[in-house]
């Protein structure tokens, strides 16, 4: 049972990590419409954070499973990723979100 929970917390870790790298990209395609979509995903999925007290309800159910406790005893992730993923993915997050604004910006401009 540990094994699924940590292929399906990494699958939804891998979905949203592409959605943050893909966020910058997309609008400087100018592709708002997408943009706005990962913004909902990467926004839905902080809010589900929020609400379990900053842990992923994964992590919960995959404690149920082992007394192992290190940073990535429930994800198939590098220790030190799974010790700084808020911090890495929180800031390209913000990142992708000022060149969005600025994208945004730059083609009302031209209008």
């Amino acid at each position: 049972m540990l094994t699924a929970i940590k292929i399906l917390h990494t699958a939804i870790r891998a979905i949203m990590a592409g959605s943050i790298l893909a966020l910058p990209i997309t609008a400087m395609m100018r592709r708002f419409r997408l943009s706005a979509i990962l913004t909902g995903l990467i926004l839905a999925e902080c809010a589900v954070l929020a609400f379990n007290g900053g842990r992923c309800p994964l992590t919960d159910v995959a404690a149920r499973y082992t007394a192992e406790r290190a940073d990535n005893f429930d994800i198939y992730l590098p220790l030190w990723l799974a010790r700084y993923n808020k911090i890495i993915f929180g800031a390209l997050f913000l990142g992708g979100e000022i060149v969005l604004v600025g994208s945004f910006l730059s083609a009302k401009r031209s209008e």
